[in-house]
């Protein structure tokens, strides 16, 4: 069934702030919408068929337009240039100019357990069969070159555009070979390295598969640099417990230098007067808080472990290693903190399950947190951090993870759950709308890696499943308020 998801959720955008960032979203109508989206059909979705083989695969708005590429399956593998065997699971991805007016995508793998290292590049870890492919496009998706750029890791899911011309690639494990199996139960003896990192790719280059231990061994999910502290921020998605927003303070300004020091402090988000603030829990939408960043002392570690032998320390020990350290200082309590983006000052990031009742313990099988979802705004200038949209239901927006925003400052949020997934739009006057609806099989795979090209004109997206598949879309975004 179409359904028609613009919508306007009673108190959910409500309230108003004098003036700052937040701005926009605090003064949108609850109910109704006067604007110029008002008279327009934004979220009515029509089939659309593939111009790379003219099967519908995506819903759109009229007269958009997509191309498929780099579908990957077992059945018929897609071989690289460089003689890659293409991985499935397709994830995050940045966008880069590249020559003659291409678009240089970096695209993560999330691909999870031991197995071997794909693409002709030296891996961080033989047995880890994540990574990054780079992928050289025209902004209608027709692909003109691709190869491995960073192989050996695990479940490389997010990260982030760092204006120096590279894309910060996060590992979302803890997996290693002194660590116990994580929720597969396969063993991690295999595993030659630890992983828990983030690694820089430069664009159009090979990473040197050097992880920035500094920056914390946990469950990372996404980066966004602020170019005017020169500060990272990272989010968390640890699926059964709480997760944490995290900050990376580089010793060198990594614009200047061009890439990120191995030297920082990281640091984890408390609320001041509030230690250990349940924000996994539905919020008032109008409330501004104060913050402050406690140290993480150790941020990266390692077990003793004999080689060959089982992982003397269990999975859901290691992956909280990090952030028990920063709740021991008061820091916050978030439902899995996943896609982030830094847009005029602001670092917006959504917490895919927040909203609901609050949380008493860990939960293995559903995840840490009861609600539909919210997106976060943390203002870096006055360090105060706001929840700006809150779902209501999952009708309305389900399981936001990987975010991106427009040249116009609209939030494209990617939904990850099973009951049918859409990329939706949430401007700064509040609207939420359908950009696209994913109808492959049963339309219940995730988008991901949602990124615009740097002339604005093209949306890059990926569906992450066993047969991954990217899309280039393009037509008149500002029409429908993107």
């Amino acid at each position: 069934m179409q359904l028609n998801r613009r919508t306007a959720i009673t108190g959910a955008l409500g309230g108003a702030l004098a003036a700052g960032p937040f701005a926009g979203f605090a003064n949108a109508s609850a109910l109704s919408r006067t604007g110029a989206l008002a008279g327009a059909a934004v979220g009515t979705l029509v089939p659309v068929p593939d111009l790379r083989d003219g099967v519908v695969r995506l819903e759109l708005p009229a007269g958009f337009a997509y191309r498929s590429f780099h579908e990957s399956s077992a059945q018929a593998p897609t071989i690289l240039p460089d003689g890659t065997r293409l991985p499935a699971r397709h994830d995050g991805m940045g966008a880069f100019p590249g020559p003659d007016g291409s678009v240089l995508l970096v695209r993560n793998h999330e691909v999870n357990n031991p197995q071997p290292a794909f693409g002709p590049t030296k891996p961080y870890d033989k047995r880890g069969g994540a990574g990054t492919t780079t992928i050289q496009v025209t902004g209608q998706g027709e692909v003109l070159d691709a190869y491995t750029s960073l192989s050996g890791t695990m479940m490389n899911c997010s990260g982030g555009q760092m204006p120096w011309g590279a894309w910060v690639t996060c590992e979302e494990t803890v997996n290693g070979p002194d660590v116990g199996p994580d929720f597969t139960g396969v063993s991690n003896v295999p595993l030659q390295k630890r992983h828990g990192y983030i690694f820089e790719v430069p664009a159009g280059g090979l990473s040197d598969a050097r992880p920035i231990r500094k920056a914390g061994r946990f469950a990372h999910e996404a980066v966004a640099f602020d170019p005017v502290e020169d500060v990272l921020y990272l989010t968390e998605d640890n699926f059964a417990f709480p997760s944490g927003f995290y900050r990376y303070v580089p010793r060198d300004n990594p614009a200047r230098r061009r890439n990120i020091d191995h030297n920082g402090q990281l640091q984890m988000l408390a609320v001041k007067g509030s230690p250990q603030a349940h924000l996994e829990a539905h919020q008032d939408t109008t409330t501004v808080r104060d913050v402050e960043w406690v140290d993480i002392d150790e941020p990266d570690f390692e077990f003793d472990y004999t080689p060959g032998e089982p992982a003397p320390t269990s999975n859901d020990t290691a992956i909280n290693y990090v952030g028990d350290q920063g709740r021991a200082k008061g820091a916050a309590h978030f439902s899995r903190c996943e896609g982030q983006v830094f847009h005029d000052g602001v670092v917006y990031f959504t917490a895919t399950q927040g909203g609901g009742p609050a949380m008493t313990g860990p939960d293995n099988v559903n995840g840490y947190g009861r609600g539909w979802g919210q997106v976060w705004a943390y203002d870096t200038r006055e360090q105060t951090l706001r929840c700006v949209f809150q779902s209501e239901s999952r009708e309305v927006l389900d399981f936001p993870d990987n975010v991106t925003t427009s040249p116009r400052g609209t939030l494209v949020l990617c939904e990850d759950h099973d009951q049918g997934n859409y990329l939706r739009g949430l401007t700064t006057d509040g609207d939420l709308f359908s950009i696209a609806r994913n109808t492959i099989g049963s339309g219940n795979d995730e988008f991901a890696g949602s990124t615009f090209s740097p002339d604005g004109k093209t949306l890059f997206v990926n569906i992450q499943a066993s047969r991954g598949l990217t899309f280039a879309i393009w037509g008149d975004w500002a029409s429908i308020g993107v």
